[in-house]
C-alpha cells in the first residue's frame, strides 16, 4: 500500500508539502498541488482519515440529524446533503431523531462525540434541550427547514445558529387564494404538527389566503393532522363531519395528503368533484394520481445542498454572523383544485376563467356532481 512518503517521492516533493495539500494546513502553489494530486492518483494512495484529524483537529464529517427519513421530502434533502457533503470531500454520519425532544438530544450528543466537525439538524417542535447542548459546546449547526427563532435566548433576536428552509407563508397563501378564485368559500387545512415552524409559517399562509380573498377564518376549518398521514386521515375524517363541510381541502405535507386521500375515499368522495383537493409538498407520484394534484413544490435537494455550503462557511469562519436563507417554492398546476386539464401548467396559476360567483362567507356553497369544485 503506498504510503505518502511514496507519494512525496513520485511529486518530487517534501512529505510536509504532501501534508498541506491533504489537510489544506498552507497554501501551497498551484502547479505543485497538482503534482500532489496527480501522484496521489497514479499511486492509488489513500490518506489515513484518523492521522489527518489528529494533524487538524478535524474529522471532514457532518453529523446529520433528520427525522422521517423514509419522508420522500426529507429524502430527497437527505439526497442534497450528501451530494454537497461528498462533492467537499466530507462524509456523512446519519440519524434518526424521530421528532421526539429527548431522543433528538440523545441522537444530537452521540454524532458530537463521533467528533463529527459541523451538525445539519430538522429540530424537532421542542427544541430547547438540543439548542442548549449545541451552544453550551458550540457545536457549528445548521438548522434545517424547521426555524428555531422561537426558542432562543438573547437580546439582539439574532439567531447564533445558521438556519435553511424554503419559504412558507406565501406559497400557502397562493394555495389558498387559487382555490378562492375557483369559488370556495370553505376551505379546510389539515395542518402539522403543533410547534413546528413549518405548521406555524403554513396556518399564517392559510390565514393570508383568506383574509385577501375577503373570507372569513373559521377555527373549525383547521385541524391537526400532526404532519403524518394516520393524523391527517383522522383530521380530515373531522373536516368532513362538519355541518357545513369545506368544498376544498389543503394538507399541509405530503404525508398528511395519502392520510386525507384515504379519508376521502373511506366516504366515497371523488377529488375534484365532490371535493377539491391541494397540498403542500409534490412528490413524485403526484403526478400519477387521477386527478393529479395540484401541490407547492419545495426545492428540498437544493436545501440540502445549501445547508452543507452554509455550514462549511460556518466551518471556515467560525464568528461571521448567523443568517437564514429561505429558498423559493414553486406552484405546480395539475388538476385535483378543479381546473381543466388544457390550464394544467408549472407556475403561477392564471385566475378561473369561470369560477361560481361568491356567495356569502355565512351561506357557504356546497359543490354539485362534475362542476368545477
Amino acid at each position: 500500500m503506498p504510503t505518502m512518503a511514496d507519494v512525496a517521492r513520485s511529486a518530487g516533493v517534501s512529505v510536509a508539502t504532501v501534508s498541506h495539500v491533504l489537510n489544506d494546513t498552507r497554501p501551497v502553489l498551484p502547479h505543485t498541488r497538482q503534482a500532489v494530486l496527480d501522484a496521489i492518483d497514479r499511486l492509488g494512495y489513500t490518506p489515513n482519515t484518523l492521522a489527518r484529524s489528529l494533524v487538524t483537529s478535524r474529522t471532514r464529517s457532518i453529523g446529520l440529524a433528520v427525522s422521517a427519513i423514509s419522508n420522500p421530502y426529507f429524502t430527497e434533502i437527505l439526497q442534497g446533503v450528501e451530494a454537497g457533503a461528498l462533492e467537499a470531500g466530507y462524509s456523512l454520519l446519519i440519524a434518526d431523531p424521530h421528532d421526539d425532544p429527548r431522543h433528538e438530544h440523545k441522537v444530537v450528543q452521540l454524532l458530537h462525540e463521533r467528533r463529527v466537525d459541523g451538525m445539519i439538524v430538522a429540530p424537532s417542535a421542542d427544541p430547547r434541550d438540543l439548542v442548549a447542548y449545541l451552544g453550551r459546546h458550540a457545536v457549528p449547526t445548521v438548522f434545517l427547514d424547521r426555524l428555531i427563532d422561537d426558542h432562543l435566548d438573547g437580546p439582539t433576536g439574532t439567531p447564533p445558529f445558521d438556519q435553511v428552509c424554503a419559504e412558507g407563508t406565501e406559497s400557502m397563501a397562493l394555495l389558498v387564494a387559487h382555490l378562492a378564485e375557483l369559488g370556495h368559500r370553505r376551505i379546510g387545512l389539515v395542518a402539522g404538527l403543533p410547534g413546528l415552524s413549518t405548521t406555524g409559517e403554513r396556518i399564517t399562509g392559510y390565514r393570508d389566503g383568506l383574509s385577501a380573498a375577503g373570507l372569513p377564518h373559521d377555527e373549525r376549518l383547521v385541524v391537526p393532522g400532526n404532519s403524518e398521514s394516520a393524523g391527517a386521515e383522522g383530521a380530515t375524517a373531522a373536516l368532513l363531519s362538519l355541518a357545513a363541510p369545506p368544498t376544498a381541502l389543503v394538507t399541509a405535507n405530503n404525508a398528511m395528503t395519502i392520510g386525507a386521500l384515504r379519508a376521502l375515499r373511506d366516504r366515497g368522495l371523488r377529488v375534484p368533484d365532490d371535493i377539491a383537493l391541494c397540498c403542500f409538498d409534490d412528490f413524485a407520484w403526484a403526478d400519477l394520481f387521477s386527478p393529479r394534484l395540484t401541490a407547492i413544490a419545495q426545492p428540498s435537494r437544493e436545501i440540502g445542498a445549501q445547508a452543507v455550503r452554509v455550514l462549511l462557511d460556518r466551518l471556515g469562519a467560525p464568528d461571521r454572523p448567523a443568517r437564514t436563507v429561505r429558498l423559493p417554492c414553486t406552484f405546480v398546476h395539475r388538476t385535483s383544485c378543479g381546473c381543466p386539464e388544457p390550464l394544467v401548467r408549472t407556475g403561477p396559476p392564471e385566475p378561473a376563467q369561470h369560477p361560481r360567483q361568491p356567495g356569502r362567507p355565512d351561506q357557504p356553497e356546497q359543490p354539485r356532481k362534475g362542476s368545477v369544485s
